[in-house]
């Protein structure tokens, strides 16, 4: 239940067009719902504005069923993260409505209307784009317009230098980038937006699976530059549409 149902349902109990007793029926799992595997935060989307999203790899094919039966019951978005082809498949034939992207490996079925404003999306090269991709897809399952900036790396910084314009009229940016993780810095000082860095365990030997672009982008001079953790391309992509959905309601 989001805000605006709740206010309906109380609309709805003031003009006596609802009993009582059937509105704490409806409220009665508005914090939680016990599916005895799982606690499900059924209040998130009401006091955060976007619902609990799931992580699909370590859960059966029956408990992911059931998670996201509770939450369309309830007419909440539905987002699974990293989610296996087969598991996938069971989620789209019981959920028709939905899409499953696989290159991103997330499954969505939206209910209602978010919104959020513009995200960039930003990689150092086309290896990034699996992470770069759950970014932009989390990023517009929050409602923000996203743009994609793949390819740009600082081995041809002439490339990002020609989309400069078009990614700082966005309200935040996300920048994937493996191998050293240098492009975090290079596009927080070319920019003057909110820049959520996500380094990739794209690389070979000292790059340590992504632990060199890690502290690199941990470690960046521009100020305007956050990091997350590696490969967590939903948690850039989250954090920027928040970024973006505060500042384009000004």
């Amino acid at each position: 239940m989001d805000e605006k149902a709740l206010k309906q349902l109380l609309g709805s109990v003031k003009s006596g067009r609802v009993s009582v007793d059937d509105a704490v029926g409806k409220l009665k799992d508005l914090p939680f719902a016990e599916l005895g595997y799982a606690t499900l935060d059924t209040h998130r989307n009401l006091r955060f504005g976007f619902p609990e999203v799931v992580l699909g790899e370590p859960k059966t094919v029956e408990q992911l069923l059931g998670i996201v039966a509770a939450l369309v019951e309830r007419k909440q978005t539905v987002l699974v993260t990293r989610l296996q082809p087969d598991k996938a498949e069971a989620l789209v034939a019981r959920f028709p409505k939905g899409e499953y992207h696989p290159v991103a490996r997330i499954f969505h079925l939206k209910q209602g209307k978010v919104r959020a404003g513009k995200v960039a999306v930003v990689t150092a090269g086309t290896s990034d784009i699996p992470v770069a991709e759950e970014a932009a897809i989390t990023a517009e399952a929050m409602g923000a317009e996203v743009r994609r900036v793949y390819d740009v790396g600082v081995a041809g910084i002439h490339r990002l230098l020609r989309r400069r314009e078009e990614i700082q009229e966005c309200h935040a940016a996300v920048v994937v980038a493996g191998m050293e993780g240098a492009l975090g810095s290079a596009l927080g000082g070319l920019v003057g937006i909110p820049v959520v860095a996500v380094p990739t365990s794209v690389g070979y030997g000292a790059n340590f699976k992504g632990v060199s672009a890690l502290l690199a982008m941990v470690n960046s001079c521009a100020s305007n530059v956050a990091t997350v953790n590696i490969d967590n391309g939903f948690g850039g992509g989250f954090y920027a549409a928040l970024i973006s959905r505060t500042k384009g309601r000004r």
